[in-house]
């Protein structure tokens, strides 16, 4: 298809169109596996983060992994579970269990492919640097203060209510600290952050956890300790109905809602659709939001350039499939990406293939994951936390930026924080707006010349008659700047015979400034002057048909100021002339 039609699968056919060699897929299936073995840990410690047993991530990583990168627009973007989702999906799970965030998921996924169709995709990027730095850094703040909880072995349960009711939580547990959880876990947190200084080829995800794993295994079996794993928290249920502890060795399985016989995936009703109307629209709004800034970033590594409105159809279709096997919302994910690009991925196909590897991770190697501890992943979120506070650039921000900016920045981390994501970004982008008007509305401004003793810079060489005035509007005319705008119409004086609007600065013009406009000149008409507009015509058509016929007939509008200038001299030689005569 064109890029007219349906942006469909744009990044995998272009890809396709350069040729594939048997380089170009060694190069793939390296960069695969390195991701995968950095996603899998991932994703089972954010489906754990939201309330969620580990292989529900794993899903999402393998379907939406496998199909996102097939049917998207960036050519490196690796897509799945990511920690912007948990303070978002933690809610939903917590008030309406699974079906519920199946039934936002698989909404949330139709939202975003219903975005991508209508070329929605340029207007993401819109959202300003403060907001994006804002609810990222917030949202660091609640995932590294969740991870606490199995990071010390607090065993505090889960946490819920806001940020405050958490931190009580988990201030009131502090007694139950529990060291050896905690020494798995600070082990596992040191490898993580040391292993890039000591090995570039292993990935530190996947030493820190085989390190905390081989740990908490050692202190199990040397001196009965006993730490808490995956296999000890979550169980499944076999074929014959009988409950195996860790994670269930099998493939994802898709159900359609209402055909095969499941309670958890009967068709919703009316009732449940609009519960998570709100919830799918969040979703699908920082789903699209991040996996554009993702596709971004990875543009300037791999020097590409995404199709975003395919990448949002892709993300959606990705979103809907997973919903179907009860899966968590994916997205594009900016450090798995980053390293796909970095591990030398050449195609599409490098992060489909990642999924694949999962899978088969999850079935032959399912009995070995579920000895993982869980302070060991909760090492892993908060490492996820620190690289995704941005602290740094968080810092630097609040020293160099303007006010607005760092007013918009501290509020929308502060709602983020302390009430929840969508205030903090809607508080930010309402804020970024309301001071983006103030800074336009201040570079509007009015003048007024008259008379050859009072030359404006314009009119220097117009050799304007006395009884003409110009009023000269440098600016967008619209509803924060209408009355700075015109402010000095009441110094027209009644002498003036010839009115000249000079708007050739006037870029746009609201509804707001079309009433005023309209307001001034039925104002100077009614005092018996001519009114002659120059200006960009697409502004004087708005104001002539904003007029009354009777009105609009006399008013002039030429394109600029010299035609202007020309018909005040001929107004005013005429005028002179019947004076005469008279």
């Amino acid at each position: 298809m064109s890029s007219s039609g349906v942006p469909l699968s744009i990044a995998f056919r272009n890809s396709m169109k350069r040729g594939y060699t048997r380089s170009i897929f060694r190069n793939d299936l390296t960069a695969a596996l390195i991701v995968s073995l950095v996603a899998m840990p991932l994703a089972m410690a954010l489906s754990i983060a939201v309330g969620l047993p580990p292989q529900h991530g794993l899903y999402t990583a393998i379907v939406a992994g496998l199909v996102v990168p097939l049917l998207g627009g960036s050519g490196m973007q690796v897509s799945g579970p990511t920690a912007a989702f948990v303070v978002i999906v933690a809610p939903i799970v917590s008030e309406h269990g699974l079906r519920g965030l199946i039934i936002a998921t698989i909404l949330a996924g139709l939202i975003m492919m219903a975005m991508g169709l209508a070329k929605f995709g340029r207007y993401i990027n819109y959202v300003p640097y403060p907001v994006t730095t804002g609810f990222t850094s917030g949202i660091a703040v609640v995932i590294g203060t969740l991870a606490l909880n199995d990071f010390l072995g607090l065993h505090a349960g889960m946490l819920q209510g806001s940020y405050l009711d958490k931190l009580q939580v988990l201030l009131a547990h502090l007694p139950t600290f529990y060291w050896p959880e905690a020494l798995v876990g600070g082990v596992t947190l040191a490898v993580i952050f040391g292993a890039p200084r000591l090995s570039a080829r292993i990935p530190s995800p996947v030493l820190g956890i085989a390190i905390g794993t081989a740990l908490a295994y050692y202190l199990q079996q040397h001196y009965g300790i006993t730490i808490d794993t995956i296999g000890g928290r979550f169980t499944y249920a076999l074929p014959d109905g009988t409950l195996a502890h860790g994670i269930p060795p099998y493939p994802p399985v898709f159900h359609l809602p209402g055909l095969d016989g499941s309670a958890l995936f009967a068709l919703p009703s009316m009732a449940e659709i609009h519960a998570m109307l709100v919830p799918a629209l969040v979703i699908a709004t920082l789903g699209a939001l991040e996996s554009l800034l993702s596709a971004t970033v990875a543009d300037g590594i791999a020097g590409t350039k995404h199709h975003p409105n395919a990448e949002l159809v892709g993300i959606g279709i990705g979103n809907i499939l997973s919903g179907l096997v009860a899966g968590v919302p994916a997205t594009g994910a900016i450090a798995r990406t980053a390293a796909n690009i970095h591990s030398g991925a050449k195609t599409p196909l490098a992060a489909s293939m990642h999924a694949l590897f999962i899978m088969a991770y999850v079935l032959l190697l399912a009995p070995y994951l579920s000895y993982i501890p869980m302070a060991a992943l909760a090492a892993l979120l908060l490492h996820v936390a620190y690289r995704m506070s941005h602290w740094r650039q968080f810092l630097r921000t609040m020293q160099i930026a303007p006010r607005a900016d760092i007013i918009v920045l501290v509020a929308c981390f502060g709602f983020t924080v302390f009430i929840d994501m969508v205030a903090g970004v809607t508080v930010g982008v309402v804020l970024a707006c309301f001071l983006l008007v103030q800074r336009v509305a201040v570079l509007t401004h009015a003048d007024i010349s008259h008379g050859p003793n009072q030359r404006h810079h314009k009119i220097k060489a117009l050799d304007l008659p006395d009884d003409t005035l110009v009023y000269h509007i440098n600016g967008a005319l619209f509803f924060a700047t209408v009355e700075k705008a015109l402010d000095r119409a009441m110094f027209i004086q009644g002498h003036i015979n010839t009115l000249v609007l000079d708007m050739e600065a006037v870029p746009l013009i609201d509804m707001s400034g079309l009433v005023a406009m309209k307001t001034l000149i039925l104002d100077m008409h009614r005092k018996g002057m001519r009114v002659i507009m120059c200006g960009p015509s697409s502004v004087l058509y708005k104001i002539l048909q904003k007029l009354p016929a009777e009105i609009a007939g006399i008013v002039t509008a030429v394109e600029s100021l010299d035609q202007a200038a020309t018909l005040a001299r001929e107004a005013h030689a005429a005028k002179s002339a019947s004076a005469r005569d008279v």
